[in-house]
């Protein structure tokens, strides 16, 4: 009898974490306003010594090397495939001004050409 009402007291003293279906106020409103229509999918561990399966899912998913990048729209058979290598992926819902193409990411990865003079140390000597 005591523990019983020992274990409701304790119950009713741990926090309960609700399951909120709105989005947080922290989210910009341009986020908000733009429907979630992508996943942006990057891989995070190696595929060495996997099945040939799980392999065969990178692939399907045009996944090559670790930390690429690619994206896909939100469907049922990129889902699956997300699924089965969810330990091995990192993936968010982008909506589609987010999605960059092979050659968009390769230019916003690159340097600019020249060269930028940063200080110069005889202008910055006194005699």
């Amino acid at each position: 009898m005591l523990s019983s009402t020992l274990r409701s007291q304790a119950l009713r003293a741990t926090p309960r974490r609700l399951l909120s279906t709105t989005t947080s106020s922290t989210t910009s409103s341009a986020a908000e306003s733009e429907p979630l229509t992508h996943y942006r999918i990057t891989l995070l561990r190696s595929a060495i010594a996997l099945p040939s399966n799980l392999k065969g899912t990178l692939t399907s998913l045009g996944i090559h090397r670790r930390l690429q990048t690619v994206y896909h729209e939100h469907s049922q058979i990129n889902a699956g495939k997300i699924l089965k290598v969810k330990e091995l992926v990192k993936v968010e819902n982008v909506p589609k001004s987010a999605v960059r193409t092979k050659t968009e990411m390769k230019y916003e990865r690159k340097a600019t050409r020249g060269y930028n003079v940063v200080g110069n140390k005889l202008q910055n000597q006194s005699p």
